[in-house]
This record gives structure tokens, sequence and C-alpha cells, in this order.
């Protein structure tokens, strides 16, 4: 993909960035005010990008959290593409089986055993707000390059392209 020249195909990028990454850091803040993140298995964002969905316990201290502070902050990274996103919101719990059945993967399993329409499950819902993307070099020559060249001269070789992104109106 060329890189994007305004903020719809920038969020196209981001979407194209995530939708193959299984896994997500969700970070939200405890009534402390301290900070926590955790691994989420990250389902398919939704065609127009702007909204994120997770499953989860509805028992779990993060439903608290999110209940008393929907700010979230999630990170992306896939390391052989060098492709690392940022991605801020604001979550929600939806308790609705129907939709639990509409997107449920059967690898969930794993965590939910009682599959999709078992008592306590419920997903988390993230509408995005902001991104921020670094897509790196993948290939070993570029970064052989890039390398070298920092080395050469002492300055960071820009190997890759970094953009801030509004995903509000």
């Amino acid at each position: 993909m060329a890189a994007p020249q305004n903020e719809d195909e920038m969020r196209m990028k981001v979407r194209e960035m995530i939708k193959d990454i299984q896994v997500a850091i969700m970070v939200t803040t405890n009534p402390e005010g301290r900070m926590h993140g955790r691994p989420m298995r990250a389902q398919k964002p939704d065609a127009d990008g702007k909204t994120l969905w997770f499953f989860t316990r509805d028992d779990s201290p993060k439903v608290d959290e999110i209940e008393g502070d929907p700010r979230v902050l999630l990170g992306y990274s896939d390391t052989k593409s060098q492709d690392f996103v940022s991605i801020a919101g604001k979550a929600r719990v939806v308790r609705d089986k129907e939709m639990n059945k509409k997107l449920w993967t059967e690898d969930l399993r794993t965590w939910l055993p009682q599959g999709p329409e078992g008592d306590g499950i419920a997903l988390i819902a993230v509408e995005v707000e902001s991104a921020e993307y670094w897509d790196g070099v993948s290939s070993n020559v570029a970064f052989a390059f890039g390398y070298a060249k920092a080395a050469a001269t002492g300055k960071p070789a820009h190997t890759g392209e970094n953009a801030k992104v509004a995903f509000h109106d």
C-alpha cells in the first residue's frame, strides 16, 4: 500500500495493519488511577475500522474498570513486518448473546469454554478515537541498508512511516 494521502486512507491503513494481529494489549485504569494492561484476543475490526471487539468474562476486573473509566489504550505489534499501532478509544461492555454468536471464533473456547452463549460472557466494544502507527521496514535488505547508513553517518535511518490518525469527524 502506498503512503496514505488523507485521513480516510490513514484510517484504512490502520485497519489493514491490525486486521491479522491476533493479540492486543488493552490498558485500562482502575479506581485508584493505576493503569493495568493485559493481552486480549482481538477480533477482526468492523468494516469501517471504527469499532474493535474483544470477548471477556463479565466478572473480570477490566469490566469494572471500563464501567468506571471507559478510556482505553490498545497496543498492536507485528514484529515480522515491523508494524506497530497504538489506538486510543472509549470502551463499553456489551451483553448481547446474538452479538457473541456473530463474533465468536472457536479458538476463544480456550478462555471461554462454555462458548458464546454461556453465562457470564460479554463483549468489549472499543470505539476508536485516534491511532498512531509505525509502518516499519520488513525487508532484511532494507533494514540492513538502514543499519549501515546509521552506522556510517551517526544519524538514525528513516526506514518506515509514522502517522497520527483521528477517527472522529
